[in-house]
């Protein structure tokens, strides 16, 4: 039976990114499309996923295609959403793009997460077919539970009828986390909670100082494991997302998911699946992000939580691993389905 290896070279190194968890997820779309895995090399391996641009990586896909295996590589990453991260990333954004590119023509196919990322992937000039494909979300874990939220708003103390904004991320400048100290201040009567965790050894002086100076009402608990963040998007008021630059943003699935009034920037990634004021509200600016959060506090902005789960809905691993599956035999990766039989004419 033909098998999927999914690479997990640098796994422990982006295990608490979206990168991470995509590799996750295909591990789970894959199962539940009944399309065999292998975490090794086995003779019925007919392709390796590779999703990271780390030197192993490279030697991983080398190595597949040598000895006569299919590459599929992942375009997680691209130089717009490397800027503004770490540490002189901006000044090595160019020379990461022509590494990424170098990685990604490895592959006999390049997928990633949407139309908007295919975009950028194609403009550097790759020659090998990109897809756009959803990194998924587990609808069935993530979803709307009552109980989730009494348990996040014991987990923080959280008083009857006090407000909760969260959001998910890297605490780097690109994920808008000064932004959200700036909006924090400007609704001090709500608490605001920011999960995720950054090496300090990787984050810009400027933003250690901003997080240290952070004001009273912001609380950074880290990176959290999957059911604690579940509790989060279940018990808090509103998810912001204020990051500059996504391929797709799990985090925003995720939230989606869970049925909570999410606020997003107004970036391109989001273009023709979620749409301002239908699933999900955009903020172009600091005051229409500042505008809109309070409007869903004050309960005076309509709920969208019914067509946002819906997003997340059409986005599920399921649905993600039967599009995988028609990918692998676009790409003679999996056999084709067999042609169906001619039906028989009746005697008459």
């Amino acid at each position: 039976m033909e098998q999927i290896y999914i690479y997990s070279g640098g796994e422990k190194l982006v295990g608490k990114s979206g990168v991470g968890q995509a590799i996750r997820h295909q591990r789970e779309c894959l199962r539940r499309s009944g399309v065999a895995t292998t975490d090794r090399w086995t003779r019925e391996t007919v392709a390796v996923h590779v999703n990271t641009v780390l030197p192993d990586s490279v030697l991983a896909a080398l190595w597949a295609r040598l000895r006569g295996r299919k590459v599929v590589y992942y375009g997680h990453s691209t130089m717009e959403d490397f800027k503004c991260s770490f540490k002189g990333s901006n000044l090595l954004a160019p020379l990461f793009r022509r590494w990424i590119t170098f990685c990604y023509s490895l592959g006999n196919v390049v997928l990633t997460p949407t139309e908007y990322s295919k975009s950028l992937l194609e403009s550097y000039g790759l020659k090998k077919p990109v897809y756009s494909i959803s990194n998924g979300v587990d609808v069935d874990f993530f979803a709307p539970d009552p109980a989730k939220r009494t348990a996040f708003r014991a987990r923080y103390g959280l008083g009857d009828g006090e407000k909760a904004v969260v959001s998910v991320g890297h605490t780097i400048a690109r994920k808008g986390l000064p932004e959200f100290l700036a909006l924090a201040r400007s609704l001090p009567q709500a608490r605001f909670i920011w999960f995720g965790w950054t090496d300090p050894r990787l984050i810009p002086q400027e933003i250690a100082a901003a997080m240290k100076n952070a004001p009273e009402n912001v609380i950074f608990p880290g990176y959290v494991d999957r059911e604690e963040l579940r509790e989060a998007y279940c018990g808090a008021d509103v998810f912001v997302f204020m990051s500059h630059e996504e391929t797709e943003g799990i985090v925003v699935l995720e939230a989606l998911a869970c049925g909570i009034p999410t606020v997003l920037r107004d970036i391109p990634v989001y273009d023709g699946w979620l749409c301002h004021t239908q699933n999900i509200y955009k903020a172009s600016n600091q005051l229409e992000f500042q505008q809109y959060v309070s409007g869903i506090l004050d309960g005076e902005l309509p709920d969208l939580t019914a067509a946002g789960r819906a997003v997340a809905e059409s986005r599920s691993l399921e649905r993600v691993g039967d599009r995988l599956r028609e990918i692998y035999r676009e790409q003679r990766i999996l056999p084709p389905l067999p042609a169906a039989l001619p039906k028989k004419r009746a005697h008459i």
